[in-house]
């Protein structure tokens, strides 16, 4: 299957999904409260060894309180000089996922710190407190509650910035050698940690969710990634009396709006067979990066594995 649209349509398209007015401004009010959060976190020894790396359990506490996990994953030491770090990013409804890929990077000399989203297949706590349904999807948790803030996706995409800035913080990194790589709703949380934490110096996202939601309704929902915006309007909104309000709402958490903030040098992965994230959502946030950039396309392929990425990803970030 090819893809929603030819290639030069999609390094013109520039998305059909609205910008909130006050946009800029609700997230920096987001970017105040993580200001607020310490950066102090736990380690506790994991119970995976390796002779190549050390790997720990990671605790800290997110904005609103919740208890926020990772795996961490470092050298074995190798004297005092700081060396590089990546962030890591899983895909909707898993976790931080195995050790083993992570003791890959430390083995290169990467210290990787993996976070888990709150409420998904990980540690992580979600204790967001909403109106509305809670019965499916989390792009929709959180938009009929009276102030946006109270947006799941806000609240992760803080998380990854802490995450960023706690692996900054960490004796053995050095915090201006640090990357970012995620898959699918990882793609999406790698753009949302590059824009909100501007020290990230690289970014890896692969066929990132999270962009361009009006599209991807406009779209075949029901078959991708985004059905629960299908599932809000069939039993809250049949007659979709507030579809302006909706879409606008979900403007807040959509990485195309962050786009312009990314100060990183990016490789961008982008399948165009993709139905579960149809590539014209991605290109929406794509086009709008201003950082240096280089698109890799895998013509024949959709949302799953994809080639020579992981080797690709791993040999970039060694040049942190």
């Amino acid at each position: 299957m090819g893809s929603d649209m030819t290639l030069s349509q999609l390094k013109k398209y520039n998305g059909s999904s609205p910008k909130p007015d006050d946009f800029d401004l609700f997230w920096e009010r987001a970017l105040r409260d993580l200001d607020a959060q310490p950066l102090d976190y736990e380690l506790e020894p994991a119970e995976f060894v390796s002779e190549l790396a050390e790997c720990f359990h990671l605790y800290f506490t997110g904005v609103g309180g919740a208890r926020i996990h990772c795996k961490y994953v470092r050298p074995k030491k190798r004297g005092t000089e700081k060396g590089p770090g990546v962030v890591m990013f899983h895909g909707y409804s898993c976790d931080s996922g195995d050790w083993m890929e992570k003791v890959t990077y430390a083995a290169h000399g990467i210290s990787v710190l993996a976070m888990d989203c709150r409420g998904q297949g990980g540690l992580s706590e979600d204790n967001l407190t909403v109106k509305g349904t809670t019965i499916r999807g989390h792009i929709i948790r959180g938009i009929d509650d009276p102030t946006p803030d109270n947006l799941y996706y806000r609240n992760v995409f803080l998380d990854t910035a802490q995450t960023a800035r706690i692996l900054m913080s960490m004796e053995e990194v050095d915090p201006v050698r640090v990357g970012a790589f995620g898959l699918s709703q990882g793609g999406a949380l790698t753009v949302a940690c590059a824009a909100l934490e501007p020290r990230v110096g690289m970014a890896v996202p692969v066929y990132p969710f999270l962009s361009d939601y009006r599209r991807a309704w406009e779209l075949d929902i029901t078959t991708s990634a985004y059905e629960e915006i299908n599932y809000y309007f069939r039993f809250f909104d049949p007659h979709h009396l507030r579809e302006d309000e909706i879409f606008n709402r979900l403007g807040y958490i959509d990485i195309q709006n962050l786009a312009e903030r990314i100060q990183a040098k990016m490789l961008w992965v982008t399948g165009l067979s993709d139905v579960i994230c149809p590539p014209s959502t991605q290109f929406a946030t794509y086009n709008k990066v201003l950082a240096p950039k280089e698109l890799m396309v895998y013509y024949e392929y959709g949302h799953e594995y994809l080639p020579y990425l992981s080797d690709r990803a791993l040999q970039m970030f060694m040049t942190l």
